[in-house]
């Protein structure tokens, strides 16, 4: 008996050790304040193994026994857990006051709505204030609201936020009553029923909202507006013999301060007038996180924002890989529109070819950060840093690193380091702070010459720029930074546009650099977008396989009265540019899908957008109808390898061939009904349906392959606007 006791102890310790080497699925939940957390990243220390929570709060990641998972997010203490035996870790996360400073406020541990014009602070209401039978306000968020310390009982009464640094010695918070700065003693007076709602912010949101009033924090009241005229007489009294009560605050960043680009709309044309529809493909998908970013903080979405073909490109499709030389394939499909009765919509789509990651050539990087004053606040600089984070962990020992930073000046920060020195790198990144003017083109001209300095032959030689595109010092029109980045873009090295920040967001300049510097560009609006796109969609985003990629179409009239390219506006090329060598195109990434879609109305159909134009004498030509009738349209590719100078032409014939949208692909339904709300949110002319219901029915149709859930976030957005 005491053998095979030992025996199986003996198995159960073999087991134990082959155990403690193999990889397994570790599965789990984050939560906090007993609520999921989306966005949190999971990383298997020491390793590129990454992943995030997804909206639930669920997380899945590979894991070996004995491994350590660190588990982060901006605000909360960083959590390392060692797997053991089980295979399901949920962790609960804890707010990190020292480094917090846009705090999410419950009262009474319930929590509330966010507030729309804050978008990362939370907003007591009223009926949370008046939950208890407290005798006036500041009791009522005294140990409620997270960040907030007050002492009561005395016209001292003394409010401050707890983890904020003084400038002044003084760290009270700024109280604000309807746009009327007040002492602690009237806020303590007010009557809690009163009070439609309270907003705690804290740290650089108070300051960016209103200026240096605000750098110790700011509690925003506001009452309602319906009061009783004793009420309201009794609160105007209180105001009124507040000293400070005399004195009125507006918070001082105005939204329209973002820049965009103004653009019209592409127009119904002729094929008789413009035979061939030439343009340069776009794989940037920042305008959909930017939306994005308005529709989750109830803002009205600006129309010159929404760029429609970089909501498409946000998703992938299910196109196949490329099975000949060529590094992508081509796809098309022909279906009924569905905003436009009798109207036609023709998809284009390209998939790049997949490189393994061992196959990948080395990198060769440099990070240009923007540490300018413009930087600091939480959802710029500190998002930035951690997002870089998420690229170090792609990084492996063939990969190097150098690190550039402007802000008054520029300067290299840290030299090329190598990938397997990741503790080196953000260590660097770490010690970024923020202040100074924005000398964007020093920084550049620096970022550049760092890169070209340590060149590598066929690399992936890359420049990646994260900033708020606020560049105010040296080449500072947007004139001059196309100019210089062209010039750059000669030297074989690539751009990579990262962009963060709201309320003086300079869309503008971010998209002409990545436009004009053979580059891409991404708005990192959160951790979950910085590991989406710098994590895992790592190799698309940062790797080449194809540049300079142009597409032109030639419709046959026989069968196409009018078409327009839907999106595109600004990488709109003219015909001759096709077979132009010297004209600048898009790139085409490491899996990279593009997507195109054409609105045709086809010959014989009436349309109200259809123009049409008297027969010029000249202008009949004499087709061979037989030969052609069968063909909707000629689609041309032109592309350069990464570091080729001259291009390879792929030709394909469009059959006409249309089915209906219900049995159309899932991938058309999908992109079409993405299509759709952008030209809902552009309010375009040109669309007849525009109801919610109906984008959203489509999307439904062409939900598939959604592991990650940006298609059912997309659905969220569209429920959102009506």
């Amino acid at each position: 008996m005491e053998k095979i006791k030992t025996f199986s102890l003996g198995i159960a310790m073999l087991i134990n050790f082959l155990a403690f080497g193999q990889e397994k699925t570790i599965t789990g939940k984050v939560i906090e304040g007993g609520l999921p957390l989306p966005g949190v990243s999971v990383v298997v220390k020491k390793t590129t193994r990454a992943t995030q929570t997804d909206i639930d709060g669920n997380y899945s990641i590979k894991a070996k026994t004995g491994e350590i998972l660190v588990f982060s997010f901006i605000g909360m203490k960083e959590q390392s857990i060692t797997v053991g035996a089980s295979n399901i870790i949920n962790v609960t996360m804890a707010g990190e006051s020292m480094h917090l400073e846009n705090i999410m406020v419950t009262a009474l541990g319930i929590k509330s709505k966010r507030n729309a014009t804050t978008s990362s602070n939370r907003v007591v209401k009223t009926q949370y204030l008046t939950h208890k039978a407290n005798p006036n306000v500041t009791q009522s968020l005294a140990g409620k609201v997270s960040g907030v310390q007050i002492t009561n009982g005395s016209k001292d009464t003394k409010i401050v936020l707890r983890g904020n640094r003084s400038v002044n010695h003084d760290n009270k918070a700024l109280i604000v009553v309807n746009n009327q700065i007040v002492t602690a003693e009237t806020l303590r007076k007010l009557k809690p029923e009163n009070i439609e709602s309270t907003n705690v912010l804290k740290g650089a949101q108070g300051a960016a909202l209103y200026g240096e009033q605000g750098v110790n924090g700011v509690i925003v009241v506001k009452t309602f507006s319906n009061l009783s005229r004793k009420d309201q007489k009794e609160l105007d009294k209180l105001l009124k013999t507040d000293k400070k009560g005399q004195q009125t605050v507006v918070p001082i960043v105005i939204p329209n301060e973002e820049d965009y680009d103004s653009f019209v709309e592409n127009p119904f044309t002729n094929p008789k007038n413009e035979a061939l529809s030439t343009f340069s493909i776009d794989v940037d998908n920042a305008s959909y996180t930017n939306i994005r970013r308005f529709i989750n903080n109830g803002q009205k979405v600006p129309k010159d924002a929404v760029r429609v073909e970089e909501m498409i490109n946000f998703f992938k499709y299910n196109y196949p890989q490329p099975e000949n030389k060529h590094p992508f394939s081509i796809n098309t499909e022909y279906s009924d529109c569905p905003w436009n009765e009798n109207h036609k919509l023709l998809k284009i789509g390209l998939q790049g070819k997949n490189i393994p990651t061992d196959a990948l050539p080395p990198s060769n990087l440099v990070f240009l950060i923007d540490v300018s004053g413009s930087m600091n606040s939480q959802n710029r600089l500190p998002l930035l840093k951690e997002s870089m984070k998420v690229l170090v962990n792609q990084l492996r020992k063939e990969d190097k690193v150098a690190m550039v930073v402007y802000a008054g000046a520029a300067g290299l920060v840290l030299p090329p380091t190598s990938g397997a020195e990741k503790q080196t790198i953000i260590n660097a990144l770490d010690n970024l702070e923020a202040g100074g003017s924005t000398a964007g083109g020093a920084g550049i001209e620096l970022a550049y010459k760092t890169a070209q300095e340590h060149f590598i032959k066929d690399g992936n030689n890359r420049v990646v720029l994260a900033t708020d595109g606020d560049f105010n010092v040296g080449a500072s029109s947007d004139k001059d930074m196309e100019t210089l980045i062209e010039e750059k873009r000669k030297s074989g090295v690539f751009l990579t546009c990262l962009g963060y920040g709201m309320g003086n967001y300079k869309d503008s300049k971010m998209e002409i650099l990545a436009d004009k510097g053979n580059g891409n560009y991404a708005y990192i609006d959160t951790i979950q977008e910085a590991n989406r796109f710098l994590g895992k969609e790592f190799k698309g985003n940062l790797y080449a396989i194809a540049k300079d990629v142009k597409i032109q179409i030639e419709f046959n009239p026989k069968h196409v009265q009018s078409y327009r390219l839907i999106g595109y506006e600004n990488r709109k090329l003219n015909a001759e540019d096709f077979e132009n060598d010297a004209i600048d195109a898009g790139e085409l990434g490491s899996g990279h899908t593009v997507t195109a879609l054409y609105e045709i109305i086809p010959t014989g159909v009436k349309s109200e957008f259809n123009k049409e134009t008297a027969e010029l004498k000249y202008s009949k030509v004499a087709t061979n109808t037989d030969k052609y009738s069968g063909e909707l349209a000629t689609v041309k590719f032109r592309y350069k390898k990464p570091d080729g100078d001259k291009s390879t032409e792929m030709v394909q014939v469009i059959e006409n061939l249309s089915g209906t949208i219900n049995s159309a692909s899932n991938d058309l339904k999908f992109s079409a009904a993405v299509a759709w709300f952008g030209l809902k949110l552009r309010d375009s002319k040109l669309v007849t349906k525009k109801a919610s219901s109906e984008i959203k029915a489509l999307a439904l149709q062409g939900k598939s392959e959604d592991s990650e859930g940006y298609k059912a976030e997309f659905i969220r957005l569209v429920e959102a606007v009506n």
